[in-house]
């Protein structure tokens, strides 16, 4: 979200080309990391290291990637997802042996997670549905807050202590 700024609170600021500019350079980056792939899987071949090797690398980074990508779109997704509202203790150290164990994954499948985020980014700003809920629902605690504060403070202690 950092690439577009608070651009997407009002979609105002060149929201637009930014959007197009950030699919467009995923895009782009999947197309490079899809090279060195093949690349790398070249190198493997060259190397007569014989038929199931070969095979065995390019299903690790299919699976790779299609689990990288599953778990990038989950996570850029809804609000509601892993990371959104409320969770206790127990549940967030789940999450974080979660992410630790997919780490591996989505560095394998790097290019499942670029094409993840230029999928999302055809729709939305990445995770930008979650940060305009947390934005709509502070602007609503402010309004509250702001609507119970009347007067002055100090005045209103005055008053209960004459009482």
């Amino acid at each position: 979200m950092w690439f577009f700024g608070t651009t997407w609170v009002h979609h105002d600021g060149g929201y637009a080309l930014r959007r197009v500019g950030f699919s467009l350079g995923t895009l782009l980056a999947a197309a490079v990391g899809t090279f060195l792939l093949v690349f790398a899987y070249q190198g493997v071949a060259i190397s007569d290291a014989g038929g199931l090797v070969n095979l065995m690398v390019i299903v690790a980074l299919a699976i790779c990637s299609a689990l990288a990508f599953g778990r990038t779109m989950e996570e850029l997704g809804s609000g509601e997802g892993r990371r959104g509202g409320r969770r206790d203790r127990a549940e967030r150290g789940d999450e974080v042996a979660s992410e630790k164990s997919m780490r591996s994954i989505k560095l394998i499948g790097f290019v499942g997670v670029l094409l993840a985020y230029f999928c999302r980014s055809l729709v939305e700003a990445p995770r930008e549905k979650r940060y305009r809920a947390e934005y709509e629902a502070a602007k609503v605690r402010h309004e509250r807050l702001r609507a119970t504060r009347t007067g002055n403070p100090a005045a209103r202690a005055r008053k209960r202590k004459r009482r």
